[in-house]
């Protein structure tokens, strides 16, 4: 089991950066892929960014292609999210989430593949 925990969130102005940081805590963090999901309110959860075992492999939403990248450091236990030229509509609770479910290359983007969640990290972008 891995316990998830994010920060970074915060609030900021449309065209500003913000990094999102995940500590995994528990087994260690390269036996489990890992993605960043978003849920606005009223909406549901969706898939922003995933990164697969290795961190050779990544996936993102056709929203935010471009403008953030998913990284990880298997060392330090540690998932991010660079989150640049921020838009209102990134506006929503971030999730960090990661499963033990797959291979060392693959990147999953389906919520219901994910096992571990964290608590989330509301990031509000005004125009």
């Amino acid at each position: 089991q891995v316990l998830l925990v994010e920060s970074g969130g915060g609030l900021v102005q449309a065209g500003d950066s913000l990094r999102l940081s995940c500590a995994a805590s528990g087994r260690t963090s390269s036996n489990y892929a890992m993605g960043w999901f978003r849920q606005a309110p009223g909406k549901e959860r969706d898939f922003v960014a995933g990164i697969s075992r290795s961190g050779l492999y990544t996936n993102y939403a056709d929203s935010v292609k471009g403008r953030f990248t998913i990284s990880r450091n298997n060392a330090r236990n540690t998932l991010l999210l660079q989150m640049n030229s921020l838009k209102p509509e990134d506006t929503a609770v971030y999730y960090c989430a990661a499963t033990p479910r797959t291979s060392w290359g693959v990147v999953i983007t389906a919520l219901r593949e994910y096992d571990y969640w964290g608590q989330g990290t509301q990031v509000t972008v005004s125009s």
